[in-house]
């Protein structure tokens, strides 16, 4: 999905418009799926619960996807895949502000996730910032795709672009912290992810019809990869909201995020040759800084797993945070990305 969305965006296709096609596929595939298995248990819609999948849609896909595909068309799919590591992290930090996690430092597994955190949060100044001598592989010799390649991108746009990623990264952090909350009043998940992709199709279409007032010509299809990502992206969200919503209850924190330094290794291979994309000694140290916080996060995680298991089916709060080592099912792009955002 990264590598699409990538092509897409290098031939001109705005970040809104990605998002509200991708999101309008998305509610046109799963919608009657959540209107048929879910017609009996489905609870009663309240003005209430309406306003917060509202505003969890606004979250992701509407604000988070926007930011994300923003400094990835300033950037490359790499780098913002590296940056994406900082969101166990910063769910944990978000957690612990909005008392759904519980820091005793006089133990271990606490004592991991806090310095996870400064560590990944280290690992993301680091990326944008360092260079170092260039590391030639033999195969990036030549470029596969028209626009901007790795080696083109000035400082000014990777620090924009991390800017771009890190307001995105909580804004999904924001995002799971408000769909753990939800499930617990609203539990129909398909039709929560059916729902969620309905709302981020309406707002994304207003966000477009607001920037581009002048611009009609945005809405263009053209049968290339564009419509590829838009229809790739759809069936992605689709069923990383709805696997998601799943994973919050069911799996521990280990079982998607820990795959997320996987992604990014694809990521990294497929863009050396798609886009001729340059590595730098400084922005490698940088990323394995990151993968390296996010998994004394991760780990941290697994033993409050293992003690809420040892001890009982855990609290709310338990529950709620155990969804920091699954952000990275949608992705989204982003990536999934899946997410996803891959």
């Amino acid at each position: 999905m990264s590598i699409l969305a990538k092509l897409a965006l290098n031939l001109g296709m705005k970040p809104h418009v990605l998002v509200a096609y991708r999101m309008a596929v998305a509610s046109v595939l799963f919608t009657p799926f959540a209107l048929v298995l879910e017609r009996n248990s489905r609870p009663k819609m309240t003005l209430w619960m309406f306003a917060k999948i509202t505003l969890l849609s606004f979250f992701e896909p509407v604000l988070d996807q926007n930011l994300f595909y923003a400094g990835m068309k300033i950037t490359t799919p790499t780098f913002v895949l590296a940056m994406c590591n900082i969101l166990p992290a910063m769910t944990f930090v978000m957690a612990c502000i909005f008392k759904l996690e519980k820091v005793d430092m006089r133990r271990l597994h606490f004592q991991a996730k806090v310095a996870g955190t400064l560590v990944t949060i280290g690992g993301a100044m680091l990326l944008p910032l360092a260079h170092g001598p260039l590391l030639n592989l033999p195969w990036t010799t030549r470029n596969f795709c028209r626009g901007q390649s790795a080696h083109s991108t000035h400082i000014q746009d990777l620090i924009k672009g991390a800017v771009m990623v890190i307001f995105g990264c909580l804004s999904w952090s924001s995002f799971i912290i408000l769909q753990a909350m939800i499930l617990k009043s609203y539990p129909a998940k398909l039709s929560l992810a059916a729902l969620m992709c309905i709302m981020g199709t309406v707002e994304s279409t207003i966000l477009t019809f607001a920037v581009e007032r002048a611009n009609t010509a945005v809405w263009s299809v053209y049968f290339d990869v564009r419509l590829l990502a838009a229809v790739y992206g759809g069936i992605l969200s689709g069923l990383a909201y709805y696997i998601f919503g799943l994973l919050v209850k069911e799996r521990g924190p280990v079982f998607m995020s820990a795959s997320n330094p996987l992604s990014l290794v694809m990521v990294a291979i497929l863009g050396s040759f798609i886009f001729k994309e340059k590595f730098y000694l400084g922005r490698a140290i940088g990323t394995i800084v990151i993968i390296l916080g996010l998994y004394l996060v991760l780990w941290g995680k697994s033993k409050d797993q293992t003690t809420t298991s040892n001890g009982g089916s855990g609290t709310p709060s338990e529950q709620t945070a155990s969804a920091v080592g699954n952000l990275q099912a949608s992705n989204h792009d982003l990536v999934a990305s899946n997410v996803n955002a891959a």
